[in-house]
């Protein structure tokens, strides 16, 4: 198991290379540069095992899957689609009920919300959940990963330190695992049109600023424009500072889909005058500060997670992290299983 974390990511990357470059819809490309930006631009305080440059390259294709598993069945694909979007009216209010501002504190109550008023979660989208709950486990898996390294240095035996060392080698995979799969949701919310109900073109709808309708203008943006005109290294270029978040989830992902639902209008704006066929600085700068909001906001709900991690319980019963780290609880047995 030593080496287990290297043997995982030289799969990963030799498959890359082997494998021909196919172009998919914040696709391919774009998926890929907002989660490789999001892990590289991770400040030192985060364990050394993310930061590698093996890990942003596991973490950039991993970011593509959630769309790659599209077509497994009906079952999946109905239960899944849903989490990549929300249908996010221009009053602020999802289906014409529920308030961004005030989402409900789980999936279910959203969804019994939204179908009070006629709708539902596979309507509406459930978006800000696919965040919420992927930052939850990444929080939760860096728990573990720290009450393991506290394990590594109280163990009282070698066979218990090598329980904690194995046990830490697994979550290292779930870490880059969870992280590489939830960047996509991260992703798909910094793309104005998985944020509103003008998701294809401006749709039925009062359009005074005489908006285009054309349908293609979604896939023709996030997927052939950004492969075409974008670079990783323009993405992190533009990347904003980083921004110290604290633990409130829920209201830090409503912020976050507030600040991208605002850029529909100046897109459709911006289309109006610069059609996609072309090259044009206007597009490709609003394009280039979509996928750097992205990567900034995957960047720092990362670091929140990690810090956040200090508050969590692990184990069953459930042991306290910080008690752990202190070295006042030795969590071997509650890790372990006590069955």
């Amino acid at each position: 198991m030593k080496n287990i974390i290297t043997k995982f990511g030289l799969v990963l990357i030799g498959s890359t290379v082997l494998l021909p470059q196919v172009s998919y819809a914040w696709g391919a490309s774009g998926h890929r540069m907002v989660s490789t930006a999001g892990i590289k631009s991770l400040p030192d305080n985060l364990p050394s095992f993310l930061r590698t440059d093996n890990s942003a390259a596991i973490i950039g294709e991993l970011g593509r899957e959630p769309d790659r598993s599209k077509g497994s069945g009906k079952s999946h694909d109905r239960d899944l689609d849903p989490g990549h979007y929300l249908n996010l009216g221009d009053d602020g209010l999802i289906a014409n009920s529920v308030a961004i501002t005030a989402l409900p504190d789980s999936r279910e109550n959203y969804d019994t919300a939204l179908r009070a008023k006629g709708s539902d979660e596979y309507q509406a989208g459930f978006l800000p959940y696919s965040i919420i709950d992927g930052w939850q486990q990444l929080r939760k898996d860096f728990a573990y990963w720290r009450a393991d390294k506290a394990g590594i240095k109280y163990a009282k035996s070698i066979p218990e330190r090598q329980w904690f060392e194995h046990d830490q080698q697994l979550h290292e995979i779930l870490i880059l695992r969870d992280t590489g799969y939830w960047s996509h949701f991260v992703a798909d919310a910094s793309q104005p049109l998985h944020v509103t109900t003008h998701f294809n073109g401006w749709g039925e709808y009062d359009n005074p600023g005489n908006f285009l309708n054309a349908k293609s203008v979604h896939a023709d943006f996030e997927g052939s424009y950004v492969s075409k005109y974008i670079q990783l290294a323009t993405v992190m270029n533009n990347m904003p500072q980083p921004k110290v978040l604290g633990c409130e989830i829920e209201q830090q992902t409503a912020n976050y889909l507030i600040a991208t639902n605002k850029q529909v209008v100046p897109f459709y704006q911006l289309i109006n005058s610069h059609p996609l066929s072309l090259e044009s600085r206007e597009v490709s700068q609003f394009a280039i500060s979509r996928l750097a909001a992205g990567a900034a906001e995957l960047r720092d709900l990362i670091m929140a997670a990690w810090q956040c991690s200090l508050d969590m319980t692990v184990g069953f019963p459930p042991v306290s992290v910080e008690d752990i780290e202190s070295g006042h609880t030795n969590p071997i047995h509650e890790m372990g299983g006590l069955d």
